[in-house]
């Protein structure tokens, strides 16, 4: 076990008694996760960040149990509610093997081995993930109330996933705090990483930089829609903006896409899907695929692509999170309004537009329903192939653990109906 570990401040016996509106236990009652510091009504002292937070009803009745956090809105964290338990090692064991237990068939993948074993407070561990790139695994903290408590939940993966090392990532609000021991890519348990670690989707070779990419390398949720692309490229020339590493454009090449053209603001993320197609170059499929590359603003590349005249048989518009806050939503809208509205003309007719949102402040029913508006006013019709949410291992336990959704739809001129056309540029 790390040193920095050791350096760490362990679980206080301190335990803070809170009381919480009505409205609160409903809610608590219900399962939701978070109990906000508006609902508390009395509270027996002050509290550590990390302390046991036991919640009472009006009526001193036992409601439930989190982690307190003294400088967060979301003031205790909620690990259990009901009966009340003692939170002990072998609780924390417990709560571990059950979130491995729902993610059975994805820990004896031998073609999967990149997927999350934690998914914070769908798992009844709110703020806490866990993912899993091949024989290495990443916790990510979201809430400085974990750092009392890492010691514990890196014993447990240890004796649980027997893990060649484990890295921390810290959210950022964790990444400013001048106090902590622990920086964020920092290794608990084993030796660093040399580089990019190496793990497979769907049977196919991708990189993660566990240390510093974004979140905790990569972005795992998209793992079956990236299958689901696959399936639909072959023969197909393929635009994939806001690309990152390439995850679709490679699942497309894999298909059967003869071309793939990816596009992302960042020089790094493109470079690592070059390699991503590099680690695949025995695979017929992506051997045999062009990859073209540009560097821009997603938005300003698809209007010059427009300009060009330039058609795609499948586009892929998987863009990041525009809705932090409840008063981003209305803009966050109107970036997916001006994604679908650049995106349509680029899919030739009958072809393939898959659009994804990943904002859990927007609404799905207002997500699906705008970008069908946008497309009509540009002069198109949508016609739905599926849609799509979570995979299995980013199970939705709660209202607000719903964000991902995509929309699988051939693209026809408004005015036009019936089977696709022919394939673009052909």
């Amino acid at each position: 076990m790390s040193e920095l570990l050791g350096a760490l401040a362990g679980p206080g016996e301190r335990r803070v008694a809170v009381r919480v509106t009505k409205d609160a236990v409903r809610q608590i009652r219900g399962g939701h996760p978070w109990v906000f510091e508006s609902s508390i009504t009395a509270q027996s002292g002050d509290a550590q960040s990390g302390d046991l937070a036991v919640v009472f009803d009006a009526d001193r009745r036992f409601v439930g149990i989190g982690l307190y956090d003294p400088s967060s809105p979301i003031r205790v964290k909620v690990l259990h509610q009901g009966s009340p338990v003692q939170i002990t090692p072998d609780w924390w064991l417990g709560r571990v093997e059950d979130s491995l237990k729902r993610r059975a068939s994805l820990l004896a993948s031998s073609t999967t081995t990149g997927f999350r074993c934690i998914h914070g407070e769908n798992d009844g561990l709110p703020g806490l993930v866990v993912d899993r790139y091949g024989a290495s695994l990443v916790v990510k903290l979201y809430t400085g109330a974990w750092l009392p408590h890492l010691q514990t939940i890196v014993r447990v993966l240890e004796r649980l996933l027997s893990p060649e090392r484990v890295v921390v990532r810290l959210a950022r609000a964790l990444q400013r705090d001048e106090l902590s021991v622990l920086a964020d890519g920092a290794t608990v348990l084993g030796d660093p990483p040399p580089g990019p670690i190496l793990f497979r989707e769907n049977d196919l070779v991708l990189e993660a930089d566990i240390v510093a990419g974004q979140k905790t390398g990569h972005f795992l949720d998209q793992r079956d829609n990236r299958r689901l692309v696959g399936s639909e490229s072959a023969g197909a020339r393929v635009l994939d903006v806001f690309a990152c590493t390439g995850g679709f454009a490679l699942s497309a090449a894999a298909g059967g896409a003869p071309s793939v053209h990816c596009v992302d603001v960042s020089t790094k993320a493109l470079e690592a899907a070059r390699r991503n197609f590099g680690h695949n170059g025995r695979r017929p499929g992506v051997s045999r695929c062009r990859l073209a590359t540009t560097v821009g603003d997603a938005f300003d590349v698809m209007a010059a692509l427009r300009a060009q005249g330039e058609r795609f048989d499948v586009v892929v518009a998987d863009p990041p999170s525009f809705a932090h806050t409840q008063a981003s939503i209305a803009s966050a809208l109107r970036a997916y309004r001006r994604i679908t509205a650049l995106a349509v003309p680029l899919v030739a007719d009958g072809g393939l537009l898959v659009q994804a949102s990943c904002s859990a402040r927007v609404a799905q029913d207002d997500f699906f329903s705008e970008v069908h508006r946008r497309a009509a006013d540009a002069g198109y019709r949508l016609e739905e192939v599926r849609r799509t949410g979570h995979p299995s291992d980013h199970p939705v336990g709660f209202q607000h653990g719903a964000y991902l959704k995509a929309l699988f739809a051939r693209v026809y001129p408004a005015d036009r109906h019936g089977s696709p056309g022919p394939r673009a540029g052909r």
